[in-house]
């Protein structure tokens, strides 16, 4: 269904009493609430950062506390840990899973891996921290493209997202890149379809598509750019309306931080990052629980591929300052 989304944030007494104590208790414990774009609205209310996954472990690193609540997907928290070793993370629910990330272990990459012996592996964030551990480098949905075209292997094996690995493609076609058959649900069903009903509904209106959609979503949108994209694409552009191709919790982001601008939707809803409330966040923090468990060998490895990353976008970023 296509809509057009306003941000109204109502909140009940029950929940303004929650986040009241959960502010409290961030205080005493001294502890930082990160929060993903696609949470629910009343969440990003109570967090310290918002923004996509590793914009959020990123910021962790540059604050002094020390318990981190991720709340997002799990993945998301392992990369929390991963890059913040020596404090507590902990996730408010455990069974907060990602069935993107689920639809590759550690095993079959190594076997995968086998039968690719020259290609360099290059691990979407959205993985487990094992398959990291497994990869010779990570990247994001926002400098994949970065990172594959500053490699020097001719073969690249790509996982776990086929889209994002089709998006790859085409921008560096010098490449031979081994797409691995995984993709995001969420994702996936927003159709060709809606997105045309959306644009003779809204002529005026830019399409901005996540680079997790076809690529059939891809060839029609004017821009195609991560969640943290979204909000700079819709603040830098002169349009004032939007179509929206991704999971509906950028939406609130979006229009809460542009309200002077129109969003429509074209969205599905992640219910693994849904299941993460208020009443689950206080508890979260008062208990300190779930903690985020990860061992030393699969961090230390998986720490690796995210240092190559970071060493790579520096690098990229270094020389673009140079030559301007």
């Amino acid at each position: 269904m296509v809509c057009y989304f306003s941000y109204a944030l109502n909140l009940t007494a029950i929940q303004k009493s929650l986040i009241k104590s959960i502010k409290r208790l961030k205080e005493e414990k001294r502890a930082v609430v990160l929060c993903h774009n696609y949470q629910r609205p009343e969440i990003h209310e109570i967090a310290d950062f918002v923004g996509d996954s590793l914009e959020l472990c990123k910021k962790a690193k540059e604050t002094d506390v020390e318990l981190i609540v991720f709340c997002g997907v799990y993945f998301m928290a392992e990369s929390a840990a991963i890059l913040n070793p020596g404090r507590k993370v902990v996730i408010p629910s455990k069974d907060a899973g990602c069935a993107l990330s689920d639809m590759i272990t550690a095993e079959a990459l190594r076997k995968e891996k086998a039968k690719h012996k020259g290609a360099a592996v290059v691990c979407y964030v959205n993985s487990s921290a094992e398959v990291k551990a497994e990869s010779d480098v990570c990247c994001t949905s926002s400098n994949a493209v970065e990172i594959v075209r500053a490699l020097p292997n001719k073969e690249i094996l790509f996982v776990p997202d086929k889209n994002l690995a089709k998006f790859v493609a085409k921008q560096v076609p010098g490449k031979k890149i081994i797409e691995w058959d995984g993709y995001c649900p969420i994702h996936q069903r927003l159709s060709v379809e809606y997105l045309l009903k959306a644009k003779a509904e809204h002529p005026n209106a830019k399409i901005i598509a996540h680079p997790e959609c076809t690529q059939e979503v891809l060839a029609i949108a004017d821009f195609v750019v991560s969640t943290s994209g979204m909000l700079k694409v819709a603040k830098e552009s002169d349009a004032q309306e939007f179509i929206c191709t991704t999971e509906c919790g950028m939406l609130s982001r979006l229009q809460r931080d542009l309200p002077q601008k129109k969003f429509f939707t074209v969205c599905s809803v992640c219910f693994d990052m849904k299941k993460i409330t208020l009443e689950a966040v206080e508890k979260s923090l008062r208990d300190e629980q779930y903690e985020v468990i990860i061992s030393p060998k699969v961090r230390e490895k998986a720490l690796a591929a995210f240092e190559k990353m970071f060493y790579i976008t520096d690098k990229m970023r270094a020389s673009v300052a140079t030559t301007c």
